[in-house]
């Protein structure tokens, strides 16, 4: 089950063109939800217009700074998501994130690829799986309305649409993968969910946060670089004190 390359033996039904077109139109829908998302909401005009302010009434950052706060945003903040105080909170996030690296790539390169002589299949796996256990960790147990507010787990809203829709696409996914090495009728099934739902997935990038995926980093960036340049001086410093606002029975849950 973990060395077959589950998408292989669709070849038998369409023909490996219509996988791979497929892969290129999600990349598209992403591409194209992510630019409308700029241009509706004034994403990047906020950013740069922010860096314009900031670089003219700040003192002059060099090309070394730069570069140090770039590779400081590029390993903290992006790769170990240093944002994130809360240690679980943290946890779930990486595990998340670096399980969908893993399983976007291996299902691209399974798709192009049909050989099953190799690691990807296991990749594949175990990046879903590692969706699975941030994903369903984090919508059960950390959501701050569920975990802070005590609000039912199963209380649905507009912004969970992109963890919701992430995990029932992995989830059918890995459902169907199960399926079809049981040569079971229901695999067809759940195949046909799989990809309602990844579509779904990439498909809703405009209402879902999806796209925030791209503009953490710059907006990361541009915090470093304003603390650098002294334009933040001015503004109050961060709630470094979460124990002020918890109680004193429990471990404050705020992010």
């Amino acid at each position: 089950m973990f060395t077959s390359n589950p998408f292989a033996t669709l070849t038998d039904f369409w023909s490996p063109l219509v996988m791979q077109v497929y892969i290129v139109l999600m990349i598209v829908l992403v591409a194209a939800g992510t630019l409308f998302d700029i241009v509706h909401k004034g994403s990047a005009r906020y950013f740069f217009d922010n860096w314009r302010r900031s670089k003219s009434r700040a003192q002059q950052v060099g090309g070394g700074e730069l570069l140090s706060i770039a590779i400081q945003t590029a390993v903290v903040d992006v790769l170990a998501s240093g944002e994130f105080c809360n240690a679980r909170r943290r946890i779930a996030h990486l595990l998340t994130m670096y399980g969908f690296l893993l399983y976007v790539i291996s299902t691209a390169v399974m798709v192009f690829s049909y050989s099953t002589a190799s690691i990807w299949p296991q990749l594949w796996w175990l990046g879903g799986l590692m969706i699975l256990v941030g994903g369903y960790w984090f919508w059960f147990y950390i959501r701050v309305d569920v975990a802070a507010e005590g609000n039912s787990p199963f209380r649905i809203m507009p912004a969970d649409l992109f963890i919701l829709s992430l995990l029932a696409s992995v989830t059918l996914g890995l459902i169907w993968a199960y399926l079809q090495t049981r040569a079971s009728a229901g695999a067809n099934v759940f195949f046909g969910l799989y990809v309602i739902a990844t579509t779904v997935l990439f498909g809703s990038v405009p209402w879902s946060k999806f796209a925030h995926m791209f503009f953490k980093p710059a907006a990361a960036f541009e915090k470093r670089v304003s603390y650098a340049n002294g334009t933040r001086s001015n503004l109050p410093g961060p709630a470094d004190k979460p124990e002020q606002f918890g109680s004193a029975r429990e471990q404050p849950r705020h992010y």
